[in-house]
């Protein structure tokens, strides 16, 4: 692949419902090794995107190119139930035989997520953040060139998704990957990516692309994510002073954090 080949290239898609129009005429390249996240209004074709990246949907217009494999990390996790937290993991290591190298580096990797001594443990038993350790050290341990992430943390307290944005970038640092995030959480996305797509409303069209020139890992209080927040905030007319309405807030409270 030569260096101004992308990774993934969604040209001049557009995606229908039937009758609904979903996603109009993007032009969506993604870079290897590149972190990019894509926020919007709810119900304006994010998930539909990755659906599309993964090879899951075929657009109604356009083409969809990716080279290498991808894999996908689910807003709930898709650990399976009847399986140890330790096989679940080995089955992101199928490319390797099933000799004791396997099993190493299965240990690796939970010690990596901070999961030492959960291998033989069932999903059930965990936490849900530590569910979510357990599906990103599946997903990372696998020989896999674009992670796909469908809101992964969402449904955690907002303290459970610090903890676990700041461990995806120390893993990716560690293990670097292409990834393409799908998050409603502005200031996830202005943490973790390297460049932000900003959609419309349906039929969604890339109407912002906000570029973090900060090298991760990053604090989600450094200046750039404060400025890059700020400028997506506005951009969908969700910053104070919005017309017509009440101060829009960027993230939940703690109590409602705790509520959810």
């Amino acid at each position: 692949m030569s260096a101004v080949t992308p990774l993934l290239h969604l040209d001049a898609v557009s995606h229908a419902y039937g009758a609904v129009p979903v996603l109009q005429a993007l032009d969506v390249r993604v870079r290897a090794g590149e972190f990019v996240a894509i926020v919007g209004p709810s119900g304006c074709g994010k998930t539909t995107i990755l659906n599309l990246c993964s090879g899951w949907l075929t657009p109604t217009v356009g083409t969809v190119r990716r080279a290498g494999r991808a894999r996908t990390v689910f807003q709930h996790d898709g650990l399976f139930p009847w399986l140890t937290v330790g096989e679940n993991v080995r089955l992101g290591l199928r490319h390797l035989p099933p000799t004791t190298e396997r099993d190493e580096r299965t240990i690796d990797w939970l010690a990596l997520v901070g999961l030492e001594g959960f291998a033989q443990h069932y999903p059930h038993q965990l936490s849900g953040g530590m569910r979510q350790r357990a599906e990103l050290a599946r997903a990372l341990a696998g020989e896999t060139d674009l992670l796909l992430m469908d809101e992964p943390f969402s449904s955690l307290d907002y303290l459970t998704r610090l903890r676990l944005r700041s461990e995806l970038a120390r893993l990716l640092h560690e293990q670097p990957r292409t990834v393409v995030l799908v998050t409603h959480d502005i200031e996830e996305a202005a943490q973790l990516a390297d460049r932000v797509l900003v959609l419309s409303d349906r039929p969604a069209r890339v109407c912002d692309e906000v570029t973090i020139d900060v090298p991760r890992p990053r604090e989600p209080t450094h200046a750039a994510v404060v400025q890059a927040v700020h400028r997506i905030l506005t951009g969908l007319g969700l910053e104070q002073g919005t017309p017509g309405g009440a101060p829009v807030r960027a993230w939940p409270t703690p109590a409602e954090s705790r509520s959810r």
